[in-house]
């Protein structure tokens, strides 16, 4: 059904609406996504596999800092390994995909010594290989209208998400993205994926960032992506396990701090003190509640600030190039 409704909402070129958005609200969601990225992964660094972190962030900063002494300084050296060997490739050989050679050979260690580091496998269990047959849902009236809600609130979230993920990886290669085929393509995609036993599929920030960060630069890069996990999906399952939690975590560590561009700050603190509030509002929200209150509360009172400003240019205000973000 949310599939459905991103066809429709494609079909009628909603995706132009993403461009109410006012920027300090991308710059801000990009920031705070960040922050989440970062701070989800530090039980994996630190090896706290016994831990239950929340994934709202204002609980999962104390939980981390009550499960402290269950660090493990094996996992530590792993990922800080892994975040080193990141960052070295990146310096001297950015074409190549040195993360992912240092993800293997991190996991290797951990697999061949023995290491006592959490891995895909031993955290998640045997990976299954192969796909399931296709399948039609019961559909019925009744549970149409009962899953309607649901169904808008996950197309809504879906559009969102994923014409926010093409905004930012339209800052980072200096590209444009097709906001109305992007709604076309992830309706197919959710409409196809239940077929499978699948979840909702969305546009994801630091998948995308990872991406754009490993060179990718087109949609071959999402085709590729694509027929990977489903090479590995049928056949190569078992190998993933594996992987090395730490290793992922420092991958996903690196991604959100190039993702928040710390090379920026300057030029975001003399923004105009309204657009200054807007991208802290913005940030404060992500963190702390979710993503949609904050790109909705931004997104109005950045409307109301930019209707407060009578003599504002229009170029202050022009949505149509995102790449200079």
């Amino acid at each position: 059904m949310a599939g459905v409704i991103l066809v429709i909402g494609g079909l009628l070129r909603a995706g132009r609406f993403i461009a109410l958005v006012p920027e300090p609200v991308i710059e801000g969601f990009t920031v705070g996504i960040a922050v989440i990225i970062a701070v989800s992964q530090l039980k994996d660094l630190l090896g706290l596999s016994s831990a239950k972190v929340s994934a709202d962030l204002v609980q999962a900063l104390p939980a981390l800092w009550a499960a402290r002494d269950g660090i493990n300084p094996m996992a530590v050296a792993i990922g800080l390994f892994s975040i080193g060997g990141i960052a070295l490739f990146r310096r001297i050989a950015p074409w190549f995909p040195g993360s992912l050679v240092v993800i293997v050979i991190a996991s290797a260690a951990v697999a061949l010594l023995a290491l006592p580091v959490d891995s895909i496998h031993s955290r998640f269990g045997v990976i299954p290989s192969g796909m399931p047959w296709p399948s039609l849902p019961h559909v019925s009236i009744a549970r149409v209208s009962a899953l309607l809600p649901s169904a808008l609130v996950i197309a809504f979230l879906a559009a969102v998400e994923s014409l926010l993920s093409a905004i930012v990886a339209d800052r980072m290669i200096g590209g444009r993205h097709r906001s109305n085929a992007e709604l076309l393509a992830q309706g197919v995609a959710n409409i196809a994926s239940p077929l499978f036993g699948g979840l909702p599929a969305t546009g994801a920030i630091a998948r995308t960032a990872t991406n754009v960060r490993a060179g990718g630069r087109t949609p071959v890069a999402g085709i590729v992506h694509a027929v990977t996990i489903l090479l590995i999906t049928l056949g190569a399952g078992a190998l993933t396990g594996y992987l090395a939690m730490p290793a992922l975590a420092a991958l996903l560590i690196v991604t959100a701090w190039i993702m928040s561009e710390p090379h920026r700050w300057g030029e975001r603190l003399r923004l105009k003190p309204g657009d200054r509030a807007l991208l802290f509002l913005t940030m404060a929200l992500t963190v702390v509640t979710d993503l949609t209150i904050a790109i909705a509360v931004g997104t109005a009172a950045g409307l109301a600030l930019r209707l407060s400003r009578k003599d504002a240019e229009p170029e202050d205000w022009a949505p149509s190039d995102r790449s200079k973000l």
